[in-house]
């Protein structure tokens, strides 16, 4: 299959902003980090600390994935630049096949994050009853 080179130039802006996007969720649970303090928490601390660590690396796996893609998409466009039609071709292929490797790895962050948001909300929930029971 040969393609032209608008067709790589039109995931620019997708993977663009995606690595932004990534970006915000990396700075994001930074700040969660920083300011973790496990005096307050008494229960599932452990959950709590395994769960970033789980993301941190998810988070990193999904940016390296989407800088590959990136370079192999402006490498491809250098291919095709270039009248390697066919090589651009399978490079961008490839580039694509990273895209959906870092658009799973994000889908995989999101949901343990929406665990870390479950068993913090266990956690108030707990609180919450043992403050009721006490009145």
């Amino acid at each position: 299959m040969i393609i032209t080179l608008t067709t790589p130039a039109m995931l620019f802006p997708a993977v663009s902003l995606l690595l932004l996007a990534y970006t915000n969720r990396f700075v994001t649970l930074a700040s969660i980090i920083r300011t973790f303090d496990p005096k307050l928490e008494d229960e599932n601390i452990t959950e709590q600390i395994t769960n970033l660590r789980k993301r941190i690396y998810l988070i990193r796996r999904m940016q390296e994935a989407g800088v590959v893609s990136f370079f192999l998409c402006v490498l491809s466009m250098m291919a095709i630049y270039l009248e390697y039609q066919q090589v651009g071709s399978y490079i961008f292929g490839a580039s694509l096949i990273c895209l959906m490797y870092s658009l799973y790895l994000s889908v995989r962050e999101i949901t343990i994050s929406c665990d870390a948001l479950e068993l913090h909300l266990q956690y108030f929930s707990t609180n919450f009853k043992q403050r009721r029971s006490k009145k």
